[in-house]
């Protein structure tokens, strides 16, 4: 146990978001701890922007940005190149990134499509015994146009789409799923969610006892339900490869791949991966830090399920399904100075433009499980890690 002082760190009760309040709490920080923050407080920011997107702001974490692309997408909603921003600080993502969407270019482009796209809340309710949560579901069922209209009352881009249920013993889990308009919508379905168990249990007869997440929501976490019932957009890119691009601008051959694809396949399902691919979380966290995204959600977007065949003259079918890819393009960190520049390269900030963030996503996915692949098989990846990836400062 310390016997030193623990002390607040300072805030200005009247108005927080204030250069002076900034530099206060990073002199606060230095005194007691010795270190310079001499590049964290270097920033371009203005802190009064930033309510509602943090708290004790001291500065800012600048993260190197390159450019990959061309990435030429062939979309429902993202058609034409784009040069994608990747934030990150592995040296050789960019790179690898860049040979992918090149290859992609070569080959015609990726086709993107988006099936579907929900962000859910997903309270429980508690009964005495499994009959009364039975019948408690069916009312429910009947109610559905209330309910929806008891939540909807709440947002006014949200739309309650439709209600699972799930019986577990004494208990009735309900996931809530909506459509959220160009934000993630985890508030906005949150609040609406409890709007409409707050209208239930002043509706339903005898009362109803709820907790607003039962976790099948799983909110920042992995899980089956997501990949099979999607969380965010559930969204598919895919191309055609022939095989004398990949002899010529990957050093290997669509028949080689299409083994090392069985192989990694196995080995995926020994280890119980939740991603048979190679590393869509690299492309996701680069591009969710650039473009002001949550990047926690890279917990559950980045799983995906990899597909790919060998054709009869040769070709090389591969695509990449990323079931819960959760996205903005409006509200939360999108309208940050830097984010919203990066938002606005891609032609993707603001209302009307999630869906066509989604397919540049997963193309971006797509480029890199082809560059990765192709480099663990050719044998060039460790050598490839030697030469542009050793930051040793």
């Amino acid at each position: 146990m310390t016997s030193a002082k623990l002390e607040r760190v300072p805030r200005d009760r009247d108005n927080d978001y204030t250069p002076e309040a900034a530099a206060a709490r990073r002199r606060f920080a230095e005194e007691r701890t010795g270190a310079s923050l001499r590049h964290v407080g270097g920033f371009s920011i203005d802190p009064a922007t930033l309510p509602g997107n943090i708290e004790n702001f001291i500065g800012a974490a600048q993260v190197p940005i390159g450019l990959a692309g061309p990435l030429l997408v062939d979309g429902e909603a993202a058609k034409g190149a784009f040069y994608v921003p990747l934030a990150t600080t592995e040296g050789t993502l960019v790179a690898s990134y860049n040979r992918g969407m090149r290859l992609l270019a070569e080959a015609g482009g990726a086709k993107t499509t988006l099936v579907e796209r929900y962000m859910q809340r997903a309270p429980v309710f508690h009964f005495e015994d499994a009959r009364r949560a039975r019948e408690f579901g069916a009312w429910v069922k009947a109610r559905f146009d209330d309910i929806k209209t008891a939540a909807e009352a709440t947002t006014s881009v949200g739309v309650l789409s439709h209600v699972q249920q799930w019986s577990v013993g004494p208990m009735l889990y309900l996931r809530f799923n909506y459509t959220t308009g160009d934000a993630a919508g985890q508030n906005m379905s949150g609040k609406a969610t409890l709007a409409a168990c707050e209208w239930i249990t002043a509706q339903y007869p005898g009362g109803a006892r709820f907790t607003l997440s039962g976790a099948t929501d799983t909110d920042k976490k992995h899980s089956h339900m997501n990949m099979l019932h999607s969380r965010g957009a559930r969204v598919i890119a895919e191309a055609r490869i022939p095989d004398r691009l990949l002899r010529d601008m990957m050093g290997t051959d669509a028949a080689t791949l299409f083994r090392a694809r069985l192989v990694s396949n196995a080995g995926g399902m020994l280890a119980g991966t939740v991603n048979n691919g190679m590393h869509s979380a690299n492309g996701l966290a680069a591009l969710f830090i650039a473009t002001g995204q949550d990047a926690a959600n890279v917990a559950e977007s980045h799983a995906a399920i990899t597909f790919v065949e060998l054709k009869a003259d040769g070709d090389y079918y591969w695509s990449i399904t990323i079931p819960s890819l959760i996205v903005a393009t409006y509200g939360g960190g999108t309208g940050l100075p830097t984010q919203r520049e990066c938002l606005e390269l891609l032609g993707c900030y603001g209302k009307g433009k999630v869906e066509k963030f989604a397919e540049i996503c997963a193309a971006t996915a797509l480029a890199g499980e082809i560059s990765l692949a192709a480099a663990v098989v050719a044998g060039d990846w460790v050598a490839a890690h030697d030469k542009y990836g050793r930051n040793r400062k």
